[in-house]
């Protein structure tokens, strides 16, 4: 009796083992294949930086001068509200110009301009959807720039859809204080800057922004 079970135990796993060693070994295939590169796909160290020169070449052709010269020597862009034309002017907060924070792969920071007041962070995600493999995020400039076309495009849309939290979530908000101070003393230099080559000595000795001079005599 107990001969007949052997037997009959070692023909049930000699049948089994025709249908399950193949299947096994299918399965080990599939596990190798899903940790290598796609086929024909060679994994480029490089293409990571070449992706994000691209990206600040795009992003320097889509924003204004003086946006593309605040991200190269800051690391962000402002972008004014839809409701702001700039800075207020008048000492009543309540009508203080708003604007907005971007930095790569941050949330976007609101904040009052006169005041510097922070008010909310709004956290939206661009992936990068045609990537074959590695991370799904967006070169850091594109990403930039996805937001500020969000921004400037449709302003409420972005803000409706976003999640939106207090201040210090993702960002400290001391960084932040400290990063519209270090805004606040780049567009002074600028301006001061700008004074200059505006008071810059032309060939005639007198200064590009001179007025001609008008003979009394007539």
């Amino acid at each position: 009796m107990l001969l007949a079970l052997l037997v009959a135990a070692f023909v049930v796993v000699a049948l089994l083992s025709e249908e399950l060693i193949p299947r096994v070994g299918e399965l080990w295939e599939r596990r190798r294949a899903g940790r290598t590169p796609l086929q024909g796909i060679a994994y480029d160290p490089g293409r990571e930086r070449r992706a994000e020169q691209r990206a600040r070449t795009l992003l320097q052709s889509c924003v204004n001068e003086e946006e593309w010269a605040m991200y190269r020597d800051l690391g962000f862009i402002r972008v004014w509200g839809a409701e702001s034309a700039g800075p207020a002017s008048t000492g009543d907060t309540r009508g203080a110009a708003y604007a907005y924070l971007i930095y790569p792969h941050k949330a976007i920071i609101a904040y009052l301009a006169q005041t510097h007041r922070l008010l909310n962070e709004y956290c939206v995600t661009f992936p990068d959807e045609t990537r074959p493999y590695g991370s799904a995020r967006l070169p850091d400039s594109d990403d930039v720039l996805a937001k500020w076309m969000a921004l400037t495009g449709d302003e409420q849309r972005l803000i409706s859809t976003a999640n939106m939290h207090l201040p210090g979530r993702q960002l400290d908000p001391a960084r932040v204080k400290r990063d519209l101070w270090r805004l606040s003393q780049w567009e002074r230099a600028r301006m001061r800057d700008a004074a200059r080559s505006a008071g810059k000595p032309g060939k005639d000795g007198q200064g590009t922004d001179a007025t001609p001079r008008i003979d009394a005599a007539g």
